[in-house]
């Protein structure tokens, strides 16, 4: 049944983000993207990496997509206003649409020959594990990240902070 569910929600990623691509209007792309990504975090459970699960589903899903959203409104992308393209950009991207073709091929020629990925460890990719590992040998490169991103934080405060005259 794991197999199964797995190509279910392969297929409803792979459909997912063709139309993302494929389709015209901006928001729909974005909507159809919070989809592939809730797709991405079905497989992440599958891989019992329930972490990374709960990371995808509020950052990416909640987070990023807003704002994708906030710049897709705040362009105002019109037809009125989009420029024309050139034919050497054309031909560039269906020089890249071929590549990406050949590759799919390859990456399909690939999988007939592989051996299907088997869980040998059923406790990784949960948190208990991950938080050992932070906390142990990584320790120092985790509260050195932090304090980056905590001194990130105080220096956009203080860019945008207005000077009292």
């Amino acid at each position: 049944m794991g197999t199964s569910v797995f190509y279910f929600v392969a297929t409803l990623s792979v459909i997912f983000s063709l139309m993302v691509i494929f389709s015209k209007n901006p928001v729909h792309s974005v909507l159809y993207l919070i989809v592939t990504f809730f797709t991405f975090t079905v497989h992440y459970i599958l891989l019992n990496a329930q972490f990374l699960a709960v990371v995808n589903f509020i950052v990416y899903m909640g987070a990023i997509m807003v704002l994708f959203l906030f710049v897709l409104m705040l362009l105002n992308l019109n037809k009125d206003n989009e420029p024309l393209k050139s034919g050497a950009v054309k031909v560039v991207g269906v020089i890249a649409g071929c590549c990406l073709v050949v590759t799919l091929v390859g990456s399909l020629k690939a999988t007939a020959v592989s051996d299907p990925v088997i869980l040998r460890n059923p406790n990784l990719g949960l948190l208990k594990n991950l938080g050992k590992e932070l906390f142990g040998p990584f320790m120092l490169p985790f509260e050195l990240s932090s304090i980056l991103l905590l001194s990130a934080m105080v220096g956009a405060v203080l860019l945008t902070k207005k000077e009292k005259v």
